[in-house]
């Protein structure tokens, strides 16, 4: 008798404990600044000719029509975001059908524990809709940044390096399965000792100018910007 409470008390315990495990991390997290920024960019005018840059506060850090002197250009990036968010707010960035999309978005996913699949997952629906709803529209995926946990400011994003290559290898394949242009920015970005380099960021996570230049040369050098990529 005493056996089959031990293992009642153990079923219900795992039946209880088993489903937290599984929602340790939520779809639904968006940053204070989310519903103002959205609101502005839906009051932005849409263009044809856009070039935008999706993603995060890595891609909100620079204003792009300066960095890259090219003012069709249009920053769409959110501090703090996850894949969620850009799934969420996704219809008013191709309601215009732009010419192009930059998109880089994943690493608050990782600092949040979003399990790495469903991160690619979210990546596999963004580019569906992408190609759905504005099938012109070129569409320019990045792989993630490294971080610098020597700087010891973001330590929910410090000590899942092997997230990050695993996404962005999910990221290479992606590109290939679904014809859209791969950006590896990840290597560029690297020190000898596979931490992202500390005179390209002032935090460990987020770049200084000498980082976005770096960013900007990439862009330029493989042709991503001309009139005809």
């Amino acid at each position: 008798m005493k056996t089959l409470k031990y293992f009642l008390i153990s079923f219900l315990l795992l039946a209880f404990f088993v489903p937290l495990q599984a929602q340790s991390w939520d779809s639904t997290y968006r940053p204070a600044i989310y519903p103002l920024l959205v609101d502005q960019f839906k009051s932005f005018p849409k263009s044809n000719k856009d070039i935008i840059f999706l993603g995060n506060s890595i891609t909100a850090g620079i204003d792009w029509s300066e960095l890259l002197q090219l003012p069709e250009a249009r920053n769409r990036g959110i501090s703090g975001d996850i894949s969620f968010g850009v799934l969420e707010r996704l219809d008013d960035v191709i309601t215009g059908k732009p010419q192009k999309i930059f998109i880089l978005i994943g690493i608050n996913d990782i600092s949040r524990n979003i399990p790495d699949d469903t991160i690619l997952n979210n990546y596999e629906k963004i580019v569906d809709r992408i190609q759905k709803h504005t099938p012109q529209t070129k569409i320019f995926f990045q792989t993630l940044l490294p971080v610098n946990s020597s700087f010891e400011k973001f330590k929910n994003h410090y000590g899942k390096d092997e997230h990050i290559l695993y996404v962005n290898e999910g990221i290479r394949k992606l590109t290939k399965e679904k014809g859209i242009y791969l950006i590896d920015l990840y290597p560029h970005f690297l020190d000898d000792n596979n931490r992202l380099k500390a005179s390209l960021t002032h935090d460990g996570l987020h770049l200084r100018i000498e980082g976005y230049r770096l960013w900007a040369n990439i862009l330029k050098d493989g042709g991503y910007l001309d009139p005809g990529k």
